[in-house]
């Protein structure tokens, strides 16, 4: 197996990506979109204790979903689920969603989206993502490689007591098929191990994240679990042709993803949730999960969404640079354990 081209969500045919964030005090957040322009099938998996979170429960496989235009991924806690309503009047404005009409934007445009919490990181609690944010975001939405660390909604984000970040990451399957991941790094959790590596580096695929040591001088304080609001948000995705449930499957197995990069994850002051999509043609057979003979392909299909988000994390925090603003000082992995990166 190898990355794709980007080693990057956008690798993943039928995926674009927009970003837009702002790092000027009093602001420290940002919002990040995922977008289908051709629909894909979609799930959630919702398993932290303080989630926040829009349409989520319309992905549901027994409920009536057609297919998903967009995910959202925002800071700014619930305030930020407002950047949905700007994707939302941008594609009701090009006819994109649930056709309710005759007219040609007689639409719903289907629009889940999670948030994390980042408010006052920046200095200010008002500074905080709006729904233009989300049509900027959008409207700059390509296929080119993704800006990871602070960018996006990954901008205000921290992991433990270091800075968090955006991440991404992709693989390109013995048979052709395409998997990636898009994290968003804002866990109470540590990636650090007490040693000051990395718990998920050991994922890595050839040599994605340079040469990494054991620092010299390990920082305690970098590596245990901070109070306070947090989130890890994600989205996998593949051009596997996947039905509604085993998109729910894929989000599912992807927690074991986080649990490799994080610990600990799930916890009461964190909101971790995970979208799955499939972004394959709307007539093209579905693989099952009430199917035998797809269970092998399934398989392999979920434990690359895992590995990919394991790997998009590392990418996120190594992507990630320290910040000082009027809350403080957000020292980065790099900054903090600077001779993990010393060759000799």
């Amino acid at each position: 197996m190898q990355p794709g081209p980007h080693n990057a969500i956008t690798d993943v045919p039928g995926v674009l990506v927009g970003q837009v964030e702002r790092t000027d005090p009093p602001y420290l957040t940002g919002t990040t979109v995922v977008y289908f322009p051709g629909t894909a099938v979609a799930g959630v998996d919702v398993r932290g204790g303080a989630p926040g979170t829009r349409e989520t429960d319309l992905l549901d496989p027994v409920n009536a979903n057609p297919g998903v235009n967009a995910i959202v991924l925002s800071g700014g806690s619930a305030y930020g689920l407002d950047t949905a309503a700007g994707v939302m009047a941008w594609l009701e404005e090009r006819g994109e969603g649930v056709r309710v009409g005759a007219g040609e934007r007689d639409v719903v445009p289907i629009v889940p989206t999670a948030v994390i919490f980042d408010l006052g990181r920046g200095g200010g609690f008002t500074a905080r993502p709006t729904a233009d944010w989300g049509r900027d975001a959008i409207t700059a939405a390509t296929d080119d490689p993704v800006a990871q660390g602070n960018h996006g909604a990954g901008a205000g984000a921290r992991v433990g007591a270091l800075k968090g970040g955006t991440g991404t990451a992709s693989v390109r399957l013995d048979d052709g098929t395409t998997v990636g991941a898009l994290a968003i790094v804002n866990a109470a959790g540590s990636a650090v191990g007490p040693a000051g590596r990395l718990y998920g580096e050991s994922t890595a695929l050839a040599d994605e994240y340079g040469v990494l040591n054991t620092p010299t001088e390990p920082q305690p304080t970098a590596t245990g679990p901070i109070p306070g609001m947090n989130t890890v948000i994600a989205v996998i995705a593949t051009d596997a042709s996947l039905d509604k449930a085993a998109a729910k499957r894929l989000a599912m197995i992807a927690h074991d993803g986080l649990a490799r990069a994080i610990d600990p994850v799930h916890t009461l002051v964190d909101g971790d949730s995970v979208f799955a999509a499939s972004t394959a043609p709307k007539d093209t057979p579905r693989l099952s999960v009430t199917d035998p003979t797809a269970l092998l392909q399934l398989e392999t299909i979920f434990a690359a969404g895992a590995h990919c988000l394991t790997r998009a994390i590392v990418h996120g925090v190594l992507a990630a640079e320290s910040v000082d603003s009027p809350a403080g000082h957000l020292p980065s992995y790099r900054d903090t354990y600077p001779s993990a990166f010393t060759n000799g």
